[in-house]
């Protein structure tokens, strides 16, 4: 009998964390479910579905090169709790459902004006 050891939703984050700071997109893709739902409270709707988080991660890295520092990883059940900053000290926190080592669910918190002023973005 093969018994499949699944990660933990913490060690999923901790791989996510990794494709994020290397821009690849692909990869970060494919921790997705194809019905994911990704819930930037900073912005107006959620996008929802593989592709379209594929999309807006293309569309994110072509305007800033960001970077995820973790600071605190938390995990309680199916969930990932993420603490993070950037090299410029920008902050965050992002919540991320995760089952059958997926997210279905990622919902994060962080202040769209200190974006575009670090990364010089209100003129776009």
């Amino acid at each position: 009998m093969i018994v499949e050891n699944k990660m933990e939703p913490k060690e999923v984050l901790k791989k996510w964390i990794d494709a994020f700071n290397n821009a690849d997109i692909d990869a970060l893709a494919n921790f997705y479910s194809d019905n994911a739902v990704n819930h930037q409270v900073a912005n107006e709707k959620p996008v929802i579905g593989k592709q379209a988080i594929k999309q807006m991660f293309e569309n994110e890295f072509r305007q800033a090169k960001m970077i995820c520092i973790p600071e605190n990883i938390f995990q309680d059940d199916e969930w990932a709790i993420l603490e993070w900053k950037d090299p410029l000290g920008f902050r965050g926190c992002g919540f991320f459902h995760i089952v059958d080592e997926k997210i279905i669910f990622q919902r994060g918190y962080w202040d769209k004006l200190t974006f575009q002023k670090l990364y010089n973005n209100d003129e776009k």
